[in-house]
């Protein structure tokens, strides 16, 4: 368990923008990246993601449909990762498990092996290890981007993005990507945590 306790975030004082909004500003920060990191943190078991045909073939039980599609994309990943390195840019991501996997979550992992190999950087957290830090609630879902802006991004209870809170104190962000970086210190590389507990799994229920 790790003993290191996330920072506060207080709605108050960042800005509310809505899921358009959101979209663009991410886009606006992570176009202007040169030389930096950024960080991910997954906590929800469940996503509605929009906009991905694998993901729809999830919903509608095709499971190896959702696989296949995965494939498509292939050329999208290695344009992405060329130009982040370009830019000099470093993506971290840390995604928290619970056992026994979701079907999102298992699907999930297919994705982000999938990314793995086109140089993102990713490890998985089992829930046990962030359990001192949820004691009153869960994780809150976060991204770092570039060490200078974090977005606390918001869901519906079914999972949709609805928008974010945006924050530009820099003590803050620069404590939420020490958090989230020591969380991925201790996590496993996914690529083996998906040779273990993923790669054998039978298809899963339907959402």
């Amino acid at each position: 368990m790790l003993d290191v306790l996330p920072p506060i975030l207080t709605p108050e004082q960042g800005q509310r923008l809505d899921r358009d909004a959101y979209k663009r500003a991410f886009r606006a920060q992570d176009m202007a990246i040169r030389d930096a990191g950024s960080w991910k943190l997954e906590r929800r078991q469940h996503f509605e993601e929009q906009g991905s045909p694998s993901r729809e073939a999830l919903r509608r039980g095709e499971w190896e449909q959702a696989l296949r599609l995965l494939t498509d994309r292939r050329d999208a990943l290695l344009a992405a990762a060329r130009e982040d390195e370009r830019k000099g840019h470093l993506f971290h991501r840390v995604r928290v498990v619970e056992k026994p996997l979701t079907p999102y979550v298992q699907w999930e992992l297919h994705s982000h092996r999938q990314r793995a190999e086109y140089g993102e950087r990713i490890r998985v957290v089992g829930a046990e290890q962030v359990a001192r830090a949820e004691r009153a609630c869960l994780l809150p879902e976060v991204v770092v981007l570039g060490g200078s802006t974090l977005f606390q991004v918001l869901y519906s209870e079914a999972g949709a993005t609805v928008g974010a809170v945006r924050y530009s104190d820099r003590y803050l962000v620069g404590s939420w990507e020490n958090y989230i970086r020591k969380l991925y210190e201790v996590g496993e590389d996914v690529s083996s945590y998906f040779e273990r507990e993923v790669a054998h799994l039978s298809r899963p229920r339907t959402l």
